[in-house]
């Protein structure tokens, strides 16, 4: 089976092609899809898989992810990329001083789009943001804390397994074992 993931960031591409191995051909289609509004992340991933099986005419996933912090009232949620390229990690740290109820999570929605609809699966991480560390990941991996590692100290086949994209990708991989590949 062939899964063509559309995004412009080749990290993601990586971490969906090493959580499915060998068992599923992943192809990555760097499409620009337009920026959907929304304070859900399936409802954006659904728009972005709708526009992308619009574009492409083939089966395809993407996904929407977004950062919450709870002291922040969920900030920046599902603009945690536009907030990452404007403030960064240090501003998130600025705004993070002096704050005792540092929990956070991520939350990403996985779309996958083909001629009988979208269907979406989600994956939910708790953990909390810490001072950075570590040289792997990306985006906020080096301050979001999880059982005492950061997600950038977690090399990429154990961070697949239980961060928020993986834990939806084990929900699509789920379903597609069950509908797909019978």
């Amino acid at each position: 089976m062939k899964i063509t993931i559309v995004t412009s960031n080749e990290n993601k591409a990586r971490e969906v092609a090493a959580f499915f191995g060998d068992r599923v051909e992943v192809c990555h289609v760097a499409l620009e899809c337009p920026e959907f509004r929304d304070n859900d992340v399936g409802n954006i991933a659904r728009e972005k898989a709708r526009f992308a099986y619009e574009q492409l005419k083939i089966p395809v996933i993407v996904d929407d992810t977004g950062f919450f912090i709870e002291s922040l009232n969920g900030f920046p949620g599902p603009y945690a990329a536009y907030v990452l390229d404007t403030i960064g990690m240090s501003g998130i740290l600025r705004l993070m001083e002096g704050v005792d109820n540092r929990g956070a999570y991520f939350e990403t929605a996985i779309a996958y789009a083909d001629l009988n609809g979208i269907r979406i699966f989600s994956g939910r991480l708790e953990g909390k943001i810490v001072n950075p560390r570590g040289a792997g990941g990306f985006g906020y991996d080096p301050i979001f804390e999880v059982d005492r590692k950061t997600l950038a100290e977690i090399d990429l086949q154990e961070k697949s397994l239980i961060s928020h994209r993986g834990l939806a990708l084990a929900a699509f991989g789920k379903w597609v074992d069950e509908e797909l590949l019978q």
